[in-house]
């Protein structure tokens, strides 16, 4: 008897993704309990069909963005739910800014502590290095197999070491490896974080006036390189108040730039605070303001943090774009075939703002793919997590193409 391995959703697309481990004896682990991508807002009912709810399983969430973690309320209420420390905080963070408080809580992971028991599996939760902070691979053993998920990865972060030292010293004897491969056939930008910091510098040194930038505030590695390349420059980095709620609850016990740090505020806009009076945050909201700025008083130098729901509050402000400042978009080129990330581009194009394009991806380059693959040379590659792994697959070996819903046993 061996463990049987069930791709739910995940081996045709990019998110959503939820994948099944089961045990002879019954028991069975869920990776990733992921929203697609394209699902409808407040759509519910997007489990796959060949998930079983009626059997016990116990939940492992590789980190935390929502096409991982967002159908997590919609599975039974008695099946654990297990992640990283910090990823629950931002679990529960995005269930708040959004006004649907998470209803469950999540039990934690400590990885330098090694394998937990689940079961008859043991689990070893491997930090990596992806643009979601506190992102893991997951090492899952039982009756006699090994089987390494990859989650979301990249090599090319501020953690990208972490990789570089699995790549050195590979788990050994794996039965299979399921990898993503959202980048495989694109040419999205994968330059290190630290390239990307000298290239901000440089737009920033040639910028007369405010750098206003739009990055997701959970993007803890794209904030630091702001903050860093800010501060190189002599200006200052101003955060809303979601990405300042972002670090506040992550940043303790590291030296991640949190508000109080020099050459960082913390904008209070009127639309934010009354939202975050509205959960009863006041206290927070008190808190950021005392080492804050208005919109009004933000420095005519100043890289501004900018998306669509700060435009309003901006502009009464008087917190406009104009010919002398930059828009820098730093995320998926994609995004900007949506109005939310479209305007604010072109808020600061119509001021006759030069529009910038810095970015790196949060998902590991091709080569550094099947780099991974090589390395763990395991007996199958399960791809996952991927739109082009059909004529992209060059250069994998040993790889099991599995349908959704279909069912392998490990050999």
């Amino acid at each position: 008897m061996s463990l049987r391995l069930t791709v739910h959703r995940g081996t045709q697309q990019i998110g959503g993704t939820c994948i099944e481990i089961a045990h002879p004896d019954g028991a069975r682990l869920v990776l990733d309990a992921g929203r697609p991508l394209d699902a409808p807002e407040g759509a519910s009912g997007l489990l796959p069909a060949s998930l079983d709810l009626s059997r016990p399983a116990t939940v492992l969430i590789s980190h935390p963005h929502q096409d991982h973690h967002g159908l997590v309320d919609e599975l039974p209420a008695d099946w654990p739910l297990w992640t990283g420390a910090a990823s629950a905080r931002l679990i529960a963070l995005t269930g708040e800014i959004a006004g649907r408080p998470a209803k469950r809580t999540f039990e934690t992971w400590d990885s330098r502590l090694g394998p937990f028991s689940v079961g008859p599996f043991a689990v070893t939760p491997m930090l990596t290095d992806h643009s979601a902070f506190d992102a893991y691979m997951l090492l899952v053993a039982g009756a006699g197999r090994r089987v390494l998920y990859t989650g979301d990865f990249r090599r090319h972060g501020r953690k990208g070491g972490l990789v570089d030292g699995l790549l050195a010293r590979p788990p050994a004897d794996l039965d299979a490896l399921v990898i993503e491969g959202t980048n495989l056939g694109t040419d999205k930008p994968v330059q290190t974080e630290a390239t990307l910091e000298d290239a901000f510098v440089e737009l920033f040194g040639r910028t007369g006036g405010r750098v206003f930038v739009a990055w997701s505030g959970q993007n803890i590695d794209r904030t630091v390189t702001l903050y860093r390349a800010a501060k190189k420059s002599g200006r200052t980095l101003v955060i809303d108040l979601y990405t300042a709620d972002v670090l506040d609850r992550i940043a303790e016990g590291t030296r991640l730039p949190r508000a109080g740090f020099a050459n960082l505020k913390v904008v209070v806009t009127s639309g934010l605070r009354r939202m975050y009076a509205s959960r009863g945050r006041e206290d927070f909201v008190a808190r950021m303001a005392r080492d804050g700025v208005a919109a009004r008083a933000v420095p005519p130098d100043a890289v501004v943090m900018l998306r669509r729901s700060l435009i309003g509050d901006y502009t009464r402000a008087g917190l406009v774009p104009t010919a002398r400042d930059a828009f820098n978009l730093s995320m998926w080129r994609g995004y900007l075939s949506t109005p939310y990330y479209a305007e604010p581009l072109e808020w600061c194009r119509s001021a006759g703002a030069e529009i910038a394009y810095l970015h790196s991806s949060g998902h590991a380059a091709p080569a550094d793919l099947r780099a991974l693959a090589a390395a763990v040379d395991a007996k199958a590659v399960i791809p996952v997590h991927g739109e082009n792994w059909d004529v992209a697959a060059a250069g994998f070996e040993r790889v099991r193409r599995l349908a959704d819903g279909e069912t392998w046993t490990i050999p």
